[in-house]
């Protein structure tokens, strides 16, 4: 059989290819008089025997540091050590608090002269680092990948467990992209199912897709844009058919714990369309005119009539209909048809948490609980898809074995796959499974079984970099144009490179500075960049910690997921609108304008936003939700499920704003008080006084916690607030070690924006290990540096950041393999 021999071939290319891999600050006190800020050798080691030499010594080796016996006249041989007090040096956490300090000119001014000593060198003598020689792409990049090479969008979340990551950085980092078996054997499995999609290949039989819409989400309004005017709740949903035919589609209403469908009170109308166009209506609800209803409040307890009973429990039964469909990628929407009319008598306050399942909501608005899309029950053929229309660029003529045509659609669509021109026996091997395909079926048949092959070959499934031929090991030494080329449109785009910038790196243009700026520029225009949303931004944010983030219902009764869709949304539409109009990375905070829809805006107190439409609003002077700082997304993951965390936020601030993360707590640090002394209520604040009374609690929660502080009149959903969860007034002033004292979001605004270089540092290093698929280490920082002193007359912008990034030498060089690591190397085997 054909298809066995595929598995085992693949499975044996995969494991040999992964055997060869491996308001203005205020000053709160008189900063002490320094012995020099002229940034030399002599005043940097004064300041260091002043002040730092005295923990930081040969006896005691506080954080393993022995600043008294290092050479200051060769700083760059120890960058590593070095590169750690630069960034102690610029977040001004050291020396501790209680002991003398410098003055901030003295501290800007000894980091400038080490930094200066370091870049020296390391400029003149890059190291570019050394990513994985197998990079495998993660599962956003699969998608992409698969979506821009064959012109088919599937949801391989299904097909593809999510990838590992870490928290300080980003699932697309080499090291953590390993791969087993199991993987391999859910490769196969993703091959074929898209591989007969994107072809139009026939399923064996009828399959369901069933789409579910979480309880928790309010359907009293128009649901998606891709839904109908005038219509509310219900879902839209992305389907891909496989071929024209006949469908079903069948919808479920949401039910309370006692499986009464609710809102059946009065008759509704429910609508089914495809791609906007009409299906079918259904009439559901009036549930009055059967039976005799259960005693309010008494559902699941005492039963109604049974007719009422019966009708309550299956009312929807009949909500099916099927239709035909064309093949391809569609939108089906269910939704409610809108009423314009208002209940009579006094509003009630909804029902929230356990309440909301167990009372029948016998007069709410019904929702859509899941939509079923089963098919096809009827064959009419591929259809003229997208994917057919990018694959088959050719057909044979009749009595023709289809050879040349074959050859010509594969070596055109692995040239892509692969991101470099296949070699002839590449395209032999896809041949090879095009004529096994061809004897089972037809030409299509031969091509999809060629694709299938093509879509678990490791040069698609990994981006690889190998070291030249004969180089010496730890050399460092540039990408190919093809490599480059590949970096590029995975930093941008997550997806592989088009035929525009392949065709530039295969002539070797690309690696021309005026070419490859003019290629970033394309590739950042494109829509496709909204990958940098979607994949760097929901990371470096934590946006993607939404969807796991849990709510008190009691402490929070107006959370719904309404609010959790629109805390992500205003991000990903703000972050985006700054990075298209190329703004400064300050406007990240300083921004008076956000993103809202009428559920985020009555979250927020702002006023004439109506609709779920996200539309840009201009706020107020001093408007505490203005930049980053007053979205309720980032307020909320940085939160506990039942109230604030100054110590999250804080370290939050400090690792992503500032780029200065605090150390690992030590282990069996107790946990917060409950309450304050003698059992009094108390505020966090008050109570994380208590924990700091502790020396060594004090050291780390010193430069964290005034950041959090300042951010304590937004609860653990991002609502304004004037009091704490134990009722007393909000206490929301800081001082930091270093003396700097602010209040609110407005005097931290002021604060970050007055440290503006350390937040350009901080988003700069985040971005470039994103790039560049790999934590960053110190031999990175010299290059962090070049590229913020390279936009720094660009204020910071997106577009010099990036291309600061693509120029710099950690995106375009790698360094080769150490001799340890080439010998284990040269002894695999090649993997082909």
């Amino acid at each position: 059989m054909v298809r066995p021999r595929l598995t085992v071939r693949v499975l044996v290319v995969l494991v040999a290819t992964m055997a060869a891999a491996s308001s203005r600050p205020q000053i709160a006190r008189a900063q002490e008089s320094t012995p020099a800020g002229d940034g030399t050798a002599s005043s940097t080691r004064a300041v260091l025997d002043q002040y730092c030499v005295r923990c930081h010594n040969e006896r005691t080796r506080a954080a393993d540091l022995a600043l008294d016996t290092t050479d200051l006249a060769h700083v760059s041989a120890d960058a590593d050590t070095w590169e750690r007090v630069i960034v102690k040096l610029r977040a001004q956490t050291m020396p501790p608090g209680g002991s003398p300090r410098p003055d901030e000119a003295t501290y800007r001014a000894a980091a400038s002269w080490l930094e200066t000593e370091i870049d020296a060198v390391a400029l003149a003598n890059p190291d570019p680092g050394r990513g994985e020689t197998f990079h495998r792409l993660n599962r956003a990049e699969y998608h992409a990948a698969v979506r821009d090479l064959l012109a088919v969008d599937v949801d391989v979340a299904s097909l593809l467990p999510a990838d590992n990551t870490y928290e300080h950085g980003f699932d697309n980092n080499g090291e953590l992209l390993s791969i087993s078996p199991d993987l391999v054997s859910r490769y196969l499995s993703a091959a074929r199912k898209i591989s007969r999609l994107a072809v139009g290949t026939p399923p064996v039989g009828p399959a369901v897709a069933t789409y579910r819409v979480h309880p928790g989400l309010l359907q009293d309004d128009r649901q998606d844009d891709r839904l109908s005017f005038g219509s509310r709740g219900g879902t839209a949903v992305r389907h891909y058919f496989p071929v024209d035919g006949e469908y079903t589609v069948k919808v479920r209403l949401h039910r309370n714990f006692s499986d009464y469908i609710i809102g059946f009170s009065t008759p509704q109308e429910l609508d089914v369309r495809v791609d906007g166009e009409f299906v079918t209506r259904f009439s559901v609800g009036d549930a009055d005119a059967v039976g005799q209803m259960a005693p309010l409040s008494f559902s699941g307890n005492i039963a109604g009539d049974s007719d009422w009973e019966y009708y309550m429990n299956t009312g929807d039964a009949g909500l099916e209909v099927r239709f035909p469909a064309k093949a391809g990628l569609r939108t089906v929407g269910v939704s409610f048809v809108r009423r314009l009319s208002e209940t009579e008598g006094v509003l009630q306050p909804r029902n929230r948490g356990y309440g909301r399942f167990v009372d029948e909501r016998y007069d709410e608005n019904p929702g859509v609980e899941q939509v079923a899309i089963g098919g096809p029950y009827t064959v009419e053929g591929p259809g003229d898809t997208p994917s057919r229309r990018e694959i088959f660029v050719c057909a044979p003529a009749v009595n023709d074995d289809g050879k040349a045509c074959a050859g010509r659609i594969l070596a055109r669509l692995a040239r892509r796959a692969y991101r470099r021109p296949a070699t002839d026996r590449e395209v032999a091997t896809l041949m090879d499974f095009y004529e096994s395909g061809r004897r089972e079926g037809d030409f299509d048949a031969g091509i999809q079984f060629a694709l299938e092959r093509m879509l678990v070959d490791p040069d698609f499934l990994f981006r690889i970099e190998r070291d030249p031929a004969n180089i010496a090991p730890d050399t460092p030494y540039r990408l190919s144009a093809m490599e480059l080329a590949s970096r590029l449109s995975f930093f941008l785009w997550s997806s592989i490179p088009d035929d525009e910038l392949l065709d530039a790196a295969i002539s070797g243009r690309l690696t021309d500075p005026v070419v490859l700026e003019q290629q970033t520029r394309r590739l950042l225009s494109d829509s496709r960049s909204s990958a940098l949303v979607d994949n760097f931004v929901s990371q470096w944010l934590r946006l993607r910690n939404l969807d796991s983030q849990q709510r008190e219902s009691a402490d929070y009764p107006e959370f719904d997921e309404n609010l959790r869709h629109a805390f992500r949304r205003e991000t990903e539409l703000f972050v985006g609108s700054t990075i298209r109009e190329d703004r400064s990375l300050f406007e990240l905070l300083s921004a008076n304008y956000t993103f809202v829809n009428e559920r985020l805006a009555r979250h927020y107190g702002i006023g004439g936003v109506y609709g779920d439409r996200f539309r840009r609003v201009t706020l107020g002077e001093n408007d505490p939700r203005g930049g980053l700082l007053g979205h309720g997304g980032l307020l909320m993951v940085t939160s506990h499920p039942n109230r604030t965390s100054p110590v999250l936020r804080g370290k939050w601030l400090l690792e992503s704003m500032l780029g200065a993360p605090p150390p690992e707590p030590p282990p069996n640090v107790p946990g917060l008080p409950d309450r304050g002394e003698g059992g009094a209520p108390a505020s966090v604040r008050d109570r994380l006084e208590q924990h700091r009374a502790n020396p060594v609690c004090a050291s780390c929660h010193a430069p964290m916690d005034p950041l959090g502080f300042a951010l304590e009149n937004f609860d653990a959903i991002g609502s304004w607030r004037a009091t704490s969860e134990a009722g007393l007034p909000i206490d929301s002033s800081g001082t930091m070690p270093s003396g700097v004292a602010f209040e609110g979001p407005a005097g931290l605004r002021a604060v970050l924006l007055s440290r503006g270089e350390e937040f350009a540092g901080a988003v700069t290093e985040k971005l470039l290990a994103y790039a560049v698929g790999r934590g960053l280490d110190y031999y990175d920082r010299p290059s962090v540096r070049q590229i913020l002193r390279a936009s720094a007359p660009d204020e910071y912008r997106w577009s010099s950041i990036i291309l600061g990034i693509v120029k710099s030498e950690p995106f375009q060089g790698r360094r080769s393999r150490s001799d340890d690591a080439s010998l284990t190397a040269s002894r695999a085997p090649a993997g082909r």
